[in-house]
This record gives structure tokens, sequence and C-alpha cells, in this order.
């Protein structure tokens, strides 16, 4: 199992690069950001840094989305980073919150991202896509270059789209109850639209905090059930609670009141008090090393390829070396071949 990391692009962006450096030094294969304008700082502008300072961590947005760039501007990122640094980025994608929400807009359509992930993965490869009723590509692009895309999504819909066309899928929650229903619910998509199940990459990603004093940490990592809420009230205005996803997931918002994306993704959010400790203990990782490798093992034995921790609480730099001094040695040590 990959583990990676995800960070905010508060300012300074100094600091982002030096915590995506210590990651790589750590054992990271992975560095992840949010990718929301108006809260944070341009992360495809900080990439270029992170990438210029490290040699070996893949890094790319989890997630941007169809609505906030041109596709074909998002595809020149990245192709134009995988040129300076080899191919060493990866996209993760959504339909939108934040980025799109803070403008007043609402997230986009799958059809818009299915064929958004079409277009920035061909462009991005050098090959020709219908775009707007043109045929466009980017000349530029050396050929053999190659682009992951990889799709966030709850919904049985966007999961059935991640199944038909995302190389690889994310799942914004670490309870392995609901990420076994996740993986194979994409996992039929896939085997429905004749591709490789088993092509598919799976990533987990939630906030992980290593320590002993679990009330702190669910204090601190409230707000990832808040954030997650936001998903989950669309699923649930769309299809009630019919069972369309698990129970689990759309039972903790009956109390949801309402959201401010002024303090998301942030400790402290005043508007996660609905999310019970139960909620938080099941969507992320919390305490002492051991009870981390036991969730990332029982996660590793679902089909998780990669677990990305959500770095966003007052230890990050404990919870970054614990994981580069303890787990991620211990999981790559039981899958080290035999001698």
């Amino acid at each position: 199992m990959d583990i990676g990391v995800v960070f905010q692009c508060d300012p300074p962006a100094s600091t982002v690069v030096d915590l995506a450096v210590k990651a790589e030094a750590a054992g990271f294969s992975h560095v992840w950001t949010f990718d929301s304008h108006l809260l944070w700082q341009e992360p495809f502008v900080i990439y270029s840094q992170i990438l210029a300072k490290t040699s070996r961590v893949v890094v790319g947005p989890m997630v941007t989305n169809p609505g906030t760039r041109d596709w074909t501007v998002t595809a020149s990122l990245f192709a134009t980073l995988n040129e300076m640094y080899g191919d060493r980025t990866i996209c993760g994608i959504g339909r939108g919150d934040s980025a799109l929400r803070t403008l007043g807009y609402a997230p986009t359509t799958l059809k818009e991202l299915g064929e958004c992930v079409n277009v920035i993965r061909e462009l991005v490869a050098g090959r020709a896509v219908s775009y707007r009723g043109n045929e466009v590509s980017l000349p530029w692009v050396q050929p053999g270059t190659e682009l992951d895309v990889w799709v966030a999504a709850y919904g049985p819909k966007a999961l059935a789209l991640t199944g038909e066309v995302g190389d690889g899928y994310i799942l914004q929650l670490a309870d392995p109850d609901i990420a076994a229903w996740m993986i194979r619910t994409v996992r039929a998509a896939a085997e429905r639209a004749g591709r490789d199940p088993a092509a598919i990459k799976f990533c987990v990603a939630a906030p992980a905090y290593v320590g002993d004093d679990l009330a702190h940490q669910r204090e601190q990592t409230r707000w990832f059930g808040g954030m997650v809420g936001n998903h989950v009230a669309d699923i649930v205005a769309r299809y009630g609670t019919s069972g369309a996803v698990p129970q689990a997931l759309t039972d903790y918002i009956e109390g949801r009141r309402g959201y401010d994306y002024a303090q998301h993704g942030k400790a402290g959010n005043t508007h996660t008090a609905f999310v019970p400790d139960e909620i938080v203990d099941r969507f992320c990782v919390l305490g002492p090393v051991e009870s981390h490798l036991a969730k990332l093992r029982e996660l590793r034995d679902l089909g998780v390829d990669q677990f990305a921790v959500y770095l966003q609480h007052d230890d990050k730099e404990h919870t970054l070396a614990a994981y580069g001094e303890h787990i991620i040695p211990a999981l790559r040590a039981e899958h080290a071949p035999t001698p």
C-alpha cells in the first residue's frame, strides 16, 4: 500500500513545499493538495516548486474540477509539469464542491465530468480530442507521456462513471465497511463497461493523527465529517435514504444545518457539531501507531492501493514523522520480497 499526504495551500506556500520535501524523505509516495482558489493559494504554482525540490513523489490535486479552469488549460498545466519534471503528476478530479460553491455555482454534471476526464487525459498524452466542436491538441507534447486521472465520488451514478472512465477512484473517508461497498460498486461498473476492474487503483483519503489523546484528536478532525456531509447531503437530496448508498453514510447528516465554507477543511469548524464521535472514529485514522496500522491493514486487504493522509490539524510535523518512522516502514516490510 502506498501512503500519500494531502495539504491545504495555506500561505506561506514555502511551508507547503517544505512539508512536501519532508514527506518524500519520510517515504510518502504522493503529495496531494486541495484545489479551491478562493479559499487557498493556487496549487499548480506550488506543484512546480515541490517537483523542483523533490525527485520521486507524484504530485497533484485532491481534487480539481471541470468548472474553474478551461479543460485545455488544466491539461496544459499537467503536460508542462510532466515535460519539466518527468511524468510525476496525477489528476484527482470530481464534480466540484468548495471551488464552485464559493463562486455561487453548483457542482458540474456527471456528463461534463466524464468528458473532462477524457479531454485532460488525452491532451496530456499528446492525442487530439474533440472539444467544443473543434479538434484540438497540444502539439508540443512529446510522445510517451501519460497522466492518470482518479475520480472522487460517493453517489451511485458517480461511482458508475468512475468505473467507466477513471484510472483510479478516490474515496474521502476511511471507514472499511463503506470502502468495501464503494470498491465493489466501482469494480462492477468497470466490468459492465468492458474494462478490467483490477486495473483501477483505489485511494482512501482521510485525516490521520498519531497520538494517545483521542478526545483531542477527534476535535481536531471533526471538520472532516462536515466536509463529507456536503457530498452526502447532495446524494440524500437526489436519492433520499432509500439505500442508494450505505445507511452508515447517510444517517449522521440528519442533524446537519448548513455549512460555512469560510471554515471549510479547518480544525475547530463550528458547523460540524452534528458529527458524532462514532463517525469521526470511523471516517478518520486516529490513536497510537498500532491503531493506524490495524486500520490500514484492513483497508489494504479490501483492495485499497493508497491511503492519503489529510494533514489538517495542530500536529502535522509529528504525524508526518510518525508515519515516516513507524507506519510506512512497517507496511513496506510486510510486503518485502522473501530472500
